[in-house]
């Protein structure tokens, strides 16, 4: 019994996959694979940047300890309100690009391999070896949609507080409860990604570079990698003939 691109039969460990080390490569291949454009690796460090900013202001506000440290408390509230406020801006920038756009396709869909992926994260099984994947695991497709839709929901809270003749002292008590526990669970997943990312040095490259190894692709997106070299055989005929 063998071992086809993302499952995890008897053999898999035994059986080579293409592009992996010590495997035959593919016919055509490069050693590389175009991760990331330039306008997606740019919509990505400048929400980033923005997001940390959010991240860091709120806690020199909220934690007495650092708020002592910091002299000029309206300045910190005002890079606070405007970090807020621009984070849409580089999502609705890079809606410009085709990529970008093919790739937040991908992340709102969830094909069967996602919820194998999801299985065997459950399970623990198969946790160090490969699990299928597209461009974006699972783990990466619930992460980036609940941080959209935890990052809508505080700039909304975030505008009630700000402009507090909107509603009512009620409505902006409830806000402010919302906000604050909020913004506490988005600095603790966001502090997960990042220990997620030092950990994988292939999706870092990706992210710096725009381009993958071939090997980390095949070992950790098996399905994004086989459409990427699909797509690759397709064009190597287009330009033959």
């Amino acid at each position: 019994m063998t071992s086809t691109a993302g499952s995890a039969g008897p053999t898999d460990g035994t059986t080579r996959r293409p592009s992996e080390p010590g495997a035959a490569p593919r016919p055509g291949g490069s050693a590389v694979i175009r991760r990331f454009t330039l306008a997606e690796r740019l919509v990505h460090r400048t929400t980033s940047w923005l997001m940390l900013l959010c991240v860091a202001t709120a806690a020199f506000l909220y934690v007495p300890q650092l708020a002592e440290l910091v002299g000029r408390r309206y300045l910190v509230v005002t890079v606070h309100e405007w970090s807020g406020i621009l984070l849409p801006v580089p999502f609705l920038a890079g809606l410009v690009s085709h990529a970008f756009r093919r790739d937040l396709g991908r992340i709102n869909r969830f094909a069967p391999y996602d919820r194998e992926w999801l299985r065997a994260v459950r399970r623990r099984w198969n946790w160090a070896g490969a699990r299928p994947a597209g461009k974006f695991n699972a783990g990466q497709k619930i992460y980036a949609s609940w941080l959209a839709g935890a990052t809508v929901l505080m700039i909304f809270t975030g505008l009630l507080m700000w402009f507090t003749g909107l509603l009512p002292l009620v409505s902006r008590t409830s806000a402010t409860f919302i906000h604050d526990w909020l913004a506490l669970t988005v600095g603790i997943v966001l502090a997960g990604h990042i220990g997620m990312a030092f950990k994988d040095p292939g999706a870092r490259r990706g992210m710096r570079t725009g381009s993958v190894e071939r090997g980390w692709a095949r070992r950790e997106h098996s399905e994004w990698e086989d459409e990427t070299a699909a797509e690759e055989r397709r064009e190597a005929r287009r330009r033959s003939d």
